[in-house]
């Protein structure tokens, strides 16, 4: 006969910056946690530099038979905030979410993002930071993977500006 398993996912907010604490410390209680990870590009001091975050600041997914397992521990654990509730209990992550999310991750265990929206020429896009913050522009072209050529007005005419793809969205 067949043992149906009654485990199901869960959502863990954890405590700011500690995702990595919180899911050592439920591996050790024995809970299978699913902390999905990718890699963002983080410019600093003129250096551009690419590291591993969590997909979802704040958030990591946890195991729970709720019929086997104590999970009220959970919420008493290091690094945890508290397990995302419906009522009385947990609330679970609709089937197939998470296997969803493991099946876009690439041979290193990151999960691959979409790239930046696909804009034609003379879409209408938003700066999100940097010396033209806030400034409406037009979609020109892609300069290259990772910058976008955007025609701003400024003194009267259209000036092209060249920006990373990641500062730029529709407006």
């Amino acid at each position: 006969m067949t043992e149906i398993s009654s485990t199901r996912w869960y959502v863990v907010q954890t405590q700011v910056n500690s995702e990595a604490k919180a899911a050592l410390n439920l591996r050790r209680q024995g809970f299978d946690i699913y902390l999905p990870r990718c890699l963002k590009r983080r410019r600093h001091a003129r250096k551009v530099e690419v590291t591993a975050r969590p997909l979802f600041p704040r958030y990591l997914f946890v195991a729970i038979d709720r019929t086997a397992q104590r999970w009220r521990s959970i919420q008493s654990t290091f690094g945890v905030t508290r397990l995302v509730s419906q009522g009385d209990g947990p609330a679970p992550v609709p089937e197939g979410v998470v296997n969803a999310i493991k099946a876009r991750e690439d041979d290193n265990g990151y999960v691959v993002l979409d790239g930046q929206p696909a804009f034609v020429p003379g879409d209408k896009v938003k700066v999100l930071g940097g010396a033209f913050i806030d400034s409406a522009g037009l979609f020109d072209s892609r300069a290259d993977r990772d910058r976008v050529a955007i025609l701003l007005e400024m003194l009267g005419r259209k000036v092209r500006v060249l920006l990373d793809a990641d500062m730029v969205v529709a407006a």
